[in-house]
């Protein structure tokens, strides 16, 4: 499997670019990569238990920690700090970005959600 070689944490445009030791790059976005967290919060403990998580629209990373040389753990924003993205996890969700965000705005109609963060109450 593919090991990253690089980690680039662009805050701004809300973004994390990995490059890897095959030559493969990927540009993943915050939100993409938080409502994919491989956490059991979002991916339940077995088939057929992920969570559509919504309202993540906005997420932004606020740090990387390494996790030894074969993961990051990825602190985000809404204080979602307990998935563990491996190079393999990482580099997966590169391969298949378009079809998993293609799956995520189908389930999100489908149950009548948003990639909106919920309104304030002033």
């Amino acid at each position: 499997m593919p090991t990253a070689t690089e980690l680039r944490l662009k805050r701004a445009e809300k973004r994390l670019e990995v490059a890897f030791d095959d030559g493969s790059r990927f540009s993943l976005p915050a939100e993409y990569l938080r409502v994919e967290s491989p956490s059991a919060e979002v991916q339940g403990h077995g088939p057929g238990q992920k969570t559509i998580v919504a309202g993540r629209k906005e997420v932004g990373i606020l740090r990387l920690e390494p996790v030894g040389h074969y993961a990051v753990r990825i602190v985000f924003d809404d204080l979602h700090d307990s998935g563990i993205y491996s190079w393999a996890y990482l580099h997966q969700l590169g391969r298949e970005q378009a079809e998993r965000w293609a799956e995520y705005e189908a389930a999100l109609a489908e149950k009548g959600l948003s990639r909106e963060p919920p309104k304030r109450r002033g």
